[in-house]
């Protein structure tokens, strides 16, 4: 249990919560072990739809490109992952590969699980998805960032390499 208080309050997710409230969703999540290099999300067939959060290791996000699999990011411990068939997306939504870098230990709340407070703690449901919505703002940010730096850069030389 440990673990899953440590890791929570490095989320976004829980920013907003005391350690009374933390200690509730605690109770929703469970920890998985991921070896290297073992696929924790993919694209295609049936995905749970549960939050992930990096507890310990490293994550590479992959996407398919016409050269084969490039990595465009890796997720570090309190990151979140799942965000979409979590929220209510469905699995068809999902385009990219989550593997494991090393031996990695992730989180993992399923929605029904997180449901259950519907009724018993509504705020808490609020405070998480602001959390989550937080989440979503900052990788809209970074991935917007990236993309003024590589027009920047293809307007600087021209689009030659």
């Amino acid at each position: 249990m440990s673990l899953i208080i440590d890791t929570l309050r490095t989320s976004t997710i829980t920013e907003e919560l005391n350690d009374a409230e933390v200690e509730i969703i605690a109770g929703l999540f469970e920890v998985q072990d991921f070896k290297s290099g073992e696929a924790i999300i993919h694209p295609g067939g049936e995905q749970p739809d549960n939050l992930y959060i990096l507890a310990h290791g490293e994550i590479q996000v992959n996407i398919q490109s016409r050269d084969g699999e490039a990595a465009i990011h890796v997720l570090k411990p309190g990151d979140l992952a799942g965000i979409i068939t979590f929220a209510g997306g469905t699995s068809a939504h999902i385009s990219a590969t989550l593997s494991a870098i090393g031996e990695t230990k992730v989180l993992s709340m399923p929605r029904v699980k997180f449901e259950t407070l519907i009724n018993t703690h509504p705020m808490i449901m609020y405070k998480v998805m602001r959390g989550v919505v937080r989440d979503v703002h900052g990788i809209v940010r970074r991935m917007n960032a990236q993309s003024a730096e590589l027009s920047n850069y293809i307007y600087r030389v021209h689009g030659r390499y």
